[in-house]
């Protein structure tokens, strides 16, 4: 099932995509109707499909992004933080920050949790996930070089491009994992290459902090990364979940 959010007058509402349309779910304190309000897909304007309180991401999860950057195969997960504030949805525009002059596509497959985790058994945690979405890990390369630390580099408004739904029915252990830059592909490999999996994150991260719903784990970007300018469009295409494309503007 895919889920989605969507504009609605002055605020928004949640829909499940269903072919070419989408079905409106019914929200906390809606009258309920005699039929569900269906509309056409393509005359709505799509919304990042969860919002999260944060994001939790990964760096150097996949063994060939590892040799690609010649780092040695990590013992843990190595995680960092984005803000809640950089977050778009699938069309929205990727600002290049003025203050940097290299900014990367990083194609990833998110996983959205569903309900409150902490300390979070890896067995147990699939009864976690609500489903998952694409996810660009936009990334002021240079900045991140020059910082050490990822906060910077990683945390631009913006640079966090989730969607364009959620796919609740997916097996994660291996995805095809994509993206394509001006309709090039750029990366291409699968989360069977993953160091560490989607329920062990799960259980790791929860052991650190509480995940709450809505919340999303990135789990790491293939080989393939490169830069993108003004002007670009890239997609991030994950099989059995669609595209999400955005371009990029000078701010």
């Amino acid at each position: 099932m895919k889920l989605l959010r969507f504009v609605m007058g002055d605020g928004f509402a949640y829909g499940v995509l269903k072919g070419d349309s989408v079905v409106k779910l019914k929200q906390d304190g809606e009258a309920e109707g005699n039929r569900p309000t269906v509309f056409k897909f393509d005359e709505l304007e799509l919304l990042p499909p969860c919002v999260p309180s944060k994001i939790i991401a990964l760096g150097l999860n996949y063994r060939d992004h590892a040799e690609e950057m010649k780092k040695e195969i990590p013992d843990e997960p190595m995680i960092f933080m984005k803000p809640s504030t950089a977050v778009i949805g699938h069309g929205d525009e990727i600002t290049y920050p003025e203050s940097s002059r290299r900014v990367d596509y990083e194609a990833e497959l998110a996983v959205v949790i569903g309900k409150t985790a902490y300390r979070v058994k890896r067995e147990d945690a699939a009864g976690f996930i609500l489903g998952y979405t694409c996810f660009n890990d936009v990334t002021a390369r240079d900045l991140q070089k020059k910082d050490v630390q990822f906060t910077r580099a990683k945390g631009f408004d913006t640079f966090a491009p989730i969607g364009p739904w959620v796919e609740t029915e997916l097996d994660p252990s291996d995805v095809l994992v994509e993206s394509y830059l001006n309709g090039e592909k750029k990366q291409s490999s699968s989360t069977k290459n993953l160091i560490f999996d989607v329920f062990y994150l799960i259980s790791f991260i929860s052991h650190v902090m509480t995940l709450m719903p809505g919340d999303i784990i990135a789990t790491g970007t293939p080989s393939g990364v490169g830069p993108m300018s003004p002007g670009d469009e890239i997609e991030i295409r994950i099989d059995g979940i669609g595209g999400l494309v955005n371009k990029v503007v000078d701010i």
